[in-house]
């Protein structure tokens, strides 16, 4: 995948975080912390919190692969052979 693919399709996937992130007031960072610590099991009980938190973190854990995919290209690279010749708009 382009750096600039990974871009776009971070950028996408933290519009979906942040629905998540409005309705339970907690950055996902944090969220995703406390939920592999253990330490939101009381939330277990409820249907619609245990759906989103599955589906929250499933969303995180893509991110968090894209943006170490973007940060070794970046790495790997020099900034200007990953930025588009053409810019999107």
């Amino acid at each position: 995948m382009e750096t600039f693919e990974l871009v776009t399709e971070m950028k996408l996937i933290e519009r979906r975080l942040t629905l998540y992130e409005e309705k339970y007031g907690v950055l996902s960072e944090d969220f995703y912390s406390a939920l592999m610590s253990g330490n939101l099991e009381e939330y277990d009980a409820y249907d619609e919190t245990r759906t989103d938190f599955s589906r929250w973190k499933g969303v995180y854990e893509t991110w968090l692969r894209r943006k170490k995919a973007y940060t070794r290209q970046i790495q790997e690279r020099k900034l200007a052979e990953s930025m588009r010749l053409q810019p999107a708009y």
